[in-house]
């Protein structure tokens, strides 16, 4: 794995990969930052990936994916398309706004992620007390934990009727004091258990709203 930028995000996200077992190359531009994560990582290089001819050195195209996680707007949209037109096909950025996103995702980007955003959107939802947990799985389709409302108590699923109902889907189902079970028409909603809601951004939010 090609970590290119570690910063707090790229950092952290490289540490995260070798404790998960990857062998992972980190890149930085500022040789002190190379030099504090060069203990923490399988290897890490000083390197300027703006150029394509130091992507050629690092042998980029031998990466199955590639993460670029450099703040650097330019330097970032300069790395995206370099690795892209090298012949990368998995190539994840980290975007700090909305058109740095869109020049990213123009230029070839494979995936683009704007951490602060979807973290602040996360925890926006978690303020709030009736979501456990919100995660935007594609543009308007999401992912919620929250608790069953109290109107579904002692109903199974195929009693609740949830997506002619409500638009959404509960995928598991965690009764009170027990781990998280596949949902099925029999499983039944009990006062305290948590659930995992998918659908449409506003039909989960509507749903949670309800407990």
């Amino acid at each position: 794995m090609l970590v290119i930028g570690l910063g707090r995000f790229g950092g952290r996200l490289a540490l995260e990969l070798v404790e998960l077992g990857h062998d992972v190359l980190g890149v930085d531009a500022d040789p002190d930052v190379v030099q504090q994560f060069a203990p923490l990582l399988t290897k890490t290089l000083a390197a300027d990936t703006t150029r394509p001819e130091v992507l050629r050195q690092l042998g980029a195209t031998e990466f199955n994916h590639v993460v670029v996680g450099i703040g650097d707007v330019e330097a970032s949209i300069l790395t995206v398309a370099e690795l892209v037109g090298t012949g990368v096909r998995d190539v994840w950025a980290k975007a700090v706004t909305e058109s740095h996103k869109r020049i990213l995702e123009k230029v070839g980007a494979s995936h683009v992620v704007l951490p602060e955003h979807d973290m602040g959107r996360r925890i926006a939802h978690q303020v709030t007390g009736k979501v456990m947990d919100y995660i935007e799985l594609d543009e308007g389709f999401a992912l919620v934990e929250t608790r069953v409302p109290r109107e579904l108590w002692g109903k199974t699923l195929a009693e609740s009727d949830l997506r002619a109902r409500f638009g959404v889907t509960i995928v598991f189902v965690k009764p009170r004091g027990e781990g998280y079970t596949y949902a099925h028409a029999d499983s039944r909603l009990e006062p305290g258990a948590h659930v995992l809601v998918a659908g449409d951004k506003d039909a989960v939010e509507a749903f949670a709203e309800r407990t």
